[in-house]
């Protein structure tokens, strides 16, 4: 069993949360907090293999309780629910290590595929005292979504896959831009790797009126 904490400040959140993740098998909460201060203390105390935690909190927030269990070296891991969407916000918490961001609102299967994800991910890595560099990138960058052995020229797998991570782990369209900010790479190249994936039928197109201007396309995994 993977034993869970969940770091959540609105009780009624916290009981919806808590009710997820009881429905999916092979994981246990083994303690709530109400703020990454308490978080902090169970962290050291129960020493749990996941935390789920929100980013808006008082006390002390996400990004600190992220900031502070990497800072005093806790071997765990971190799954971010929250409703901040701002790229920076997101990189920030990739930087710090996170296996997943689930943005609010979410349903119960958006939580139920991150923690199957999590639990595919430690099964994998702990099968086996070490690990060839090609199963490395298979759990690293999901490559059983059916991505072609053979790209189009000046296409390669590794920043495919990255792309594919990043839109995976978004409940909602973004932009190439975002994606470009998120993978480390210049916008054109994102929006080429992104038609690629519409073309493929892996992604959708949400085409967003703003102001005056072109429309913006935004993308989606299916």
């Amino acid at each position: 069993m993977i034993k869970v904490l969940l770091i959540e400040d609105d009780l009624m959140v916290q009981e919806v949360n808590k009710e997820f993740i009881n429905r999916v098998d092979g994981f246990e909460i083994i303690g709530l907090a109400a703020n990454g201060e308490e978080g902090m203390e169970l962290i050291r105390t129960l020493s749990p293999d996941l935390v789920i935690v929100d980013l808006y909190m008082p006390v002390m927030d996400g990004l600190e309780t992220l900031h502070q269990l990497r800072k005093e070296g806790h071997r765990v891991d971190v799954i971010a629910i929250t409703a901040a969407s701002e790229i920076d916000t997101v990189r920030q918490v990739f930087q710090h290590g996170a296996f997943d961001y689930i943005m609010k609102p979410f349903k119960f299967e958006r939580m139920k595929q991150a923690l199957e994800n999590y639990l595919s991910f430690r099964k994998r890595l702990n099968d086996k005292g070490t690990i060839s560099q090609r199963e490395l990138d298979d759990i690293l960058f999901l490559k059983d979504t059916d991505e072609p052995d053979d790209l189009p020229k000046g296409l390669n797998a590794v920043t495919l896959a990255k792309i594919i991570t990043c839109l995976s782990k978004m409940d909602k369209p973004i932009s190439a831009e975002e994606v470009a900010e998120v993978v480390g790479t210049a916008r054109v190249t994102a929006r080429r790797y992104l038609d690629y994936l519409e073309k493929r039928g892996k992604v959708k197109i949400d085409i967003q009126y703003g102001g005056i201007g072109r429309p913006m396309n935004r993308y989606i995994l299916y």
